[in-house]
Formats: structure tokens, sequence, C-alpha cells
């Protein structure tokens, strides 16, 4: 499979993601894709090291945890998907496609805080054959039914695509797929090397975008509000289905105004191709668990995410696991108001949920 990692040097202020260090499985370099990444990463003159495994990286820089997390933020690791039974991934989609694990965001809310807790390194899989081959299987044992994946569970796959071309990989694989269909989100606005990607309208791309206080507070080393939306313009222009996650909601002061400046904001800026029929929003409101308030409260002391467990209602998910969502009174009015200002300027609009 190709990747848009040229033979020419990249100029690192081009990239979304320039890692500080990175590692390779020895086995990842008999891969095109670990070759190509392997070359890149010389070029660059990024410090690199061999690794046994993807799954085990023990020797990071750093005096404290504090400082080894923000380090491994900024490590690449390079290795192959060796469990190809995909997870679920409701409501979004039938299955998460692995290309990619861990994010170099610091958004604080992120679930990936816990699930990703000791391991917030980012790791890339270059077997992509191997991953196509899985969800090619899948796909075969739905069929007729639709299967759709979503490529961006444990990841932001756009920020890292100037360096892998996974996304491109999934994407072409896709656009022959009539039972199959791929889903990603993004916070990053890297999508120019998708734009001439034969996809077959076998692809939704969608932003994760919020009101300008959440921005500004809560997601560092994420694109820029506007380098989304124009991005999603750019989509949209390409002919790839569009959607919007507004992700989480958080009820803070102001935050009536904040949204519908939001929704105000992407009804002005998105060309009329992006606007109509066949454009999707997903809602979702913050949560946390107990795990999640320790974790986020230690990597970053002063947040000023509210994680009031008094505030909070109780909610159980799957296996017994719980967490704390905004009260029913609350949570109803988030969705009331959210959903009639999209309605208000996307009158063809679908939401696919509030959760």
């Amino acid at each position: 499979m190709g990747t848009t990692v040229t033979d020419k040097p990249v100029k690192a202020a081009a990239l979304s993601f320039v890692p500080e260090l990175v590692y390779f499985e020895p086995a990842a370099l008999d891969y095109p894709k670990g070759k190509q990444i392997y070359e890149w990463v010389q070029r660059q003159g990024i410090p690199f090291r061999m690794t046994t495994s993807h799954n085990r990286i023990t020797n990071l820089p750093g005096e404290t945890e504090l400082e080894q997390y923000k380090i491994a933020k900024r490590t690449l690791v390079v290795g192959l998907r060796k469990t190809l039974k995909f997870d679920t991934s409701k409501p979004s989609a039938e299955y998460a496609i692995p290309i990619a694990t861990g994010c170099m965001g610091h958004c604080h809310y992120c679930y990936l805080q816990t699930t990703l807790g000791a391991k917030p390194y980012i790791r890339v899989y270059v077997n992509m054959d191997d991953i196509l081959h899985a969800a090619q299987g899948y796909i075969d044992e739905r069929k007729p039914e639709i299967t759709r994946f979503e490529a961006a569970c444990t990841s932001d796959p756009v920020g890292l695509e100037p360096i892998t071309g996974s996304l491109k990989d999934l994407i072409e694989f896709m656009a022959g797929q009539e039972y199959g269909r791929l889903r990603f989100v993004t916070k990053f606005h890297h999508v120019d090397s998708l734009l001439d990607v034969k996809h077959n309208g076998r692809t939704r791309i969608r932003f994760s975008v919020n009101s300008k206080y959440v921005i500004k507070h809560f997601e560092p080393s994420t694109s820029r509000f506007e380098d989304r939306i124009e991005a999603a313009g750019k989509v949209a222009r390409a002919g790839y289905p569009l959607g919007f996650i507004i992700a989480p909601i958080i009820w803070h002061e102001g935050w009536q105004e904040g949204y519908a400046e939001l929704i105000e904001s992407l009804a002005k800026t998105l060309p009329p191709e992006a606007a109509g029929a066949g454009l999707t929003f997903e809602l979702i409101q913050h949560r946390f668990t107990k795990t999640a308030k320790n974790v986020i409260e230690k990597r970053y002391p002063r947040t000023k995410l509210e994680m009031d467990i008094e505030k909070r209602k109780y909610k159980w998910g799957r296996w017994g696991q719980g967490k704390y969502v905004y009260p029913d009174e609350q949570a109803n009015a988030l969705r009331m108001f959210i959903s009639e200002r999209i309605f208000e300027h996307f009158p063809e609009a679908v939401i696919d949920y509030f959760t």
C-alpha cells in the first residue's frame, strides 16, 4: 500500500505531528510502509530506537511521571497490529478498524486518558494488508447488510496521515466495497492528501467541533476551529459525505451563546454542497469515570474541567462500568437547544444520536 511519506525531506512545519522520538519493531521494517517511515525518520534526523514490541515501551525519558507522559505524547511507535479481531464501535459504527492507537492532542476530557493510561505514546501499524483482509472478512460475514468501520476510536488518524498514508489506504479499499463504509472523526485539518483519492462516497469524514470556550480551555495541541471548518469545506467539495461531532457538550457559563455561535459559524463558513442533504451531526454530552477524574487532575492539575460527582447523574454502561453524565434536566436542555440550532441552520441535516 502507498503512503504520503515521500522521498523528499518534509519540513516539520508542514506536518500536524512530528515526533521527537520514534521506536520501531524490527518486523515493521519488512513492510513497505514501515521502510518508508523509517527512511523519513532518518531524513528528518529524529532519534529512533528499536523495540521488541509496540506494547512494551518502558524506557521513555523524563524525571517524573508527568514529564514522561508529555514526552510519550511526542513519541511514535511503528509496529504490527497482531490482534485482528476488531472491537465494536456503537453507536458510530459496527466495528473499530485499528490503524493507530494514541493521539498527539492534549484534550483534557479525552477517554483515552484512562483507556490508554499506561501507554500514552502513539502507535501506528504498517501491516495494512492484514488489517484490510480482516475488514473484508467482517464485510463478507454481514452481507447484504452494510458494515461500517470507525477509524478514529483510539486515535486521530488525520493527524498522522502525512506520516503514514493509512487513511488513504482505507479509503481506496472501501471505495471498492459495495457493503462496506468507512468513518473517522478528527480535530485536525491536514486532509489535502485525501482530496483526490477515489472514495465513491463510501467514506464519511467528520470533524469534532465545539464552543470557543471548550476549544480554548480543553483542546490544546489540536487544529484551530477555523482550520477545521476550512478543511470540512475541502472534503465537501471533494465529494465526501460530511459530518460533525459536537463533543463533549459541556455545560459552562454562556453555553447557550457559545453553541449558538458554533452552529452559526458552521452555517456561514461551509460551502453549499456541505450544508445540504446528507450532512450528519452526532451529539455527545460530557461524561467521566472516577478513574478518569483522578488521571485528568493528575495530568492537567490546573484544568478548568468541571468533574463534580455531586452535580452529576451516574449512568450504567457496558459490562457494569458506569460514567457520570449531566442530570436529565441539564442533558435535555443541552440536547434541545443544540438540536434546534442545527435544524434552524441546516434543515436537511440528520442528528444521528445524542448520548
